[in-house]
């Protein structure tokens, strides 16, 4: 077949298989109106979404479409806070190679005229910003990360979102980063002043907004907050075509496991038939499968080690989960805490130690541009004979590592959880998701993490406390299967678009709370204050 034809053909499918999938949010936008329950008592509930697709249907974009369509059945009415060219320069839709081309805006106001169709909208548009474009005009990268503008943390806001984008921690005082950074400040200002007037005017009881750390959703949420609005944040779970709402930091994933309690005979198996599948690189997260497969420790690599007293990985993160504000608690930075990491290296030559960096480095299309592979070789450790590096895109066995290792080093990547729950001693770098449990070694200060990792690598034997596996399998229990809501009763893979997700063939019933677990509990959560649990 000649491939300019096949392209075209594809082209074709991709077309009709995306309006199809616009046809039915249209329809079902229609019924559900029609059948929607009169407005009770309820106050209105605001959803606003910005940075989670561009065309077509992402996991989080369908997570807010039926969680509004459930909201409408219930009585209560519902506002949208949609975009319209209102942002310069948005999360997804920069060029990170070259920010001053334009978001592709009429592709993605499409999809937003679709998902919203015959529902109460408030816009973000477009307007003057010639006074804070006066503000900025002149100020260099610091002064941007600092930039306040009345009285809103402005810099504190889009920092974040600048990382991501530009897939570094460190950012480069040069033009084009400067100009980013002050489009994003102008239009989390533009957020800010016209969401502030949508909630001046709708009075809404509640805020939801996708995951509240991409500049646009995390000036919403500041905003609401100082109102003092609840605002509920969501993100996609751990399971495949699962989410996880909560009215804290969606990102680092706050959940309340009630003192003194223990899983079940019942509970424990069905952790442990996931984690076999885990253990073997079978798992996916938002639609990306990381490993194909992984490879045992090759001879060459059990033979290297045999020559060292002792194993040590020291497992990495990507740029988006070490950049967070909750992240960087102990060192300023992941590069930081390798940077003291390799100190420690140089004082232990009979300590082989295996940098592993993580798999989210070399994602097609969101490579990172600081990685640990360019940190491995600029600082020297490359050429020392007690290192051995695996790249992102090894199908190295991390599991088998753990279970030949003294004890694991990470900074707050699940890995360390996995690593726990083997049994393994684990020494954390970093506040991750289950380090609000006892789950890990997760020292006070960066002198105490020093010196805890100087007498691990001195001790003749390094024991892992016996609570820390134990909440570790229990954290890891409530964020498969209590924590991860499942909507795969509403959606499937969209199958051109990897990542994203199209609506099964649905009717109104499919979304009343009665006839769906996870509706009734995210309106259990929005509308009664529930906790997004799903029940055992």
């Amino acid at each position: 077949m000649d491939l300019s034809f096949k392209r075209n053909k594809e082209r074709i499918q991709r077309i009709v298989a995306r309006r199809l999938n616009d046809a039915r949010i249209r329809s079902l936008s229609k019924k559900v109106a029609a059948e929607a329950k009169k407005a009770k008592s309820h106050k209105p509930v605001v959803l606003f979404n910005a940075s989670t697709r561009l065309s077509a249907i992402s996991l989080n974009a369908a997570f807010e479409l039926l969680t509004g369509w459930a909201l409408q059945l219930e009585g209560v009415p519902v506002v949208h806070f949609s975009c319209r060219q209102g942002l310069t320069r948005c999360v997804l839709g920069t060029k990170k190679d070259d920010p001053r081309q334009n978001p592709p805006c009429r592709e993605c106001c499409r999809q937003s005229v679709v998902n919203t169709y015959g529902a109460d909208v408030r816009l973000l548009v477009p307007k003057d910003d010639s006074a804070i474009r006066n503000e900025l005009q002149n100020l260099n990268l610091h002064d941007l990360s600092h930039f306040q503008y009345e009285g809103i943390p402005f810099g504190k806001l889009t920092l974040p979102s600048m990382r991501w984008v530009l897939r570094r921690h460190k950012l480069h005082d040069d033009d084009n980063t400067r100009f980013l950074f002050r489009e994003f400040l102008v239009s989390a200002h533009r957020v800010a002043v016209q969401f502030s007037a949508l909630l001046d005017e709708v009075k809404p009881g509640m805020v939801v907004v996708f995951n509240g750390q991409f500049f646009p959703e995390a000036t919403a949420r500041w905003v609401a907050h100082k109102r003092g609005l609840t605002v509920i944040s969501h993100e996609v779970g751990l399971m495949p075509f699962t989410g996880y709402f909560t009215p804290g930091e969606a990102t680092a994933y706050p959940i309340d496991i009630p003192k003194g309690y223990e899983l079940s005979d019942a509970q424990n198996e069905r952790l442990d038939a996931y984690l076999s599948k885990r253990f073997k690189g079978d798992f996916s997260m938002a639609g990306i499968r990381f490993w194909s497969g992984m490879q045992e420790l090759d001879d060459d690599f059990l033979k290297k080690a045999a020559g060292f007293r002792q194993i040590v990985p020291i497992f990495t993160n990507v740029i988006f989960d070490t950049s967070q504000g909750h992240a960087n608690v102990l060192f300023n930075d992941m590069f930081t805490w390798l940077d003291e990491l390799l100190t420690v290296i140089k004082r232990h030559p009979e300590t082989l130690f295996v940098i592993r960096a993580h798999p989210d480095e070399k994602r097609p299309g969101k490579e990172s541009r600081e990685t640990v592979a360019e940190w491995v070789h600029k600082s020297g450790s490359a050429d020392l004979p007690n290192v051995h590096f695996v790249d992102a895109d090894e199908n190295f066995s991390s599991y088998e590592l753990i279970r030949r290792s003294k004890f694991v080093v990470f900074y707050n990547s699940t890995i360390g959880l996995e690593a726990s729950i083997m049994g393994a001693p684990v020494l954390c770098g970093g506040k991750a998701r289950f380090t609000q449990v006892p789950s890990v070694y997760f020292p006070s200060s960066a002198q105490e993490y020093l010196r805890m990792m100087e007498e691990f690598l001195k001790a003749d034997k390094v024991e892992a406390l016996p609570e820390h596996r134990l909440n570790a399998r229990k954290f890891l229990y409530y964020q498969l299967f209590r924590t991860s809501l499942p909507f795969e009763d509403f959606l499937e893979e969209d199958r051109f678009w990897k990542g994203y997700v199209t609506l099964k063939d649905l009717r109104v019933d499919n979304l009343r709370r009665n006839n769906s677990v996870t509706l009734d509990t995210i309106l259990h959560g929005i509308l009664e204050g529930g906790d997004f649990l799903l029940p055992e």
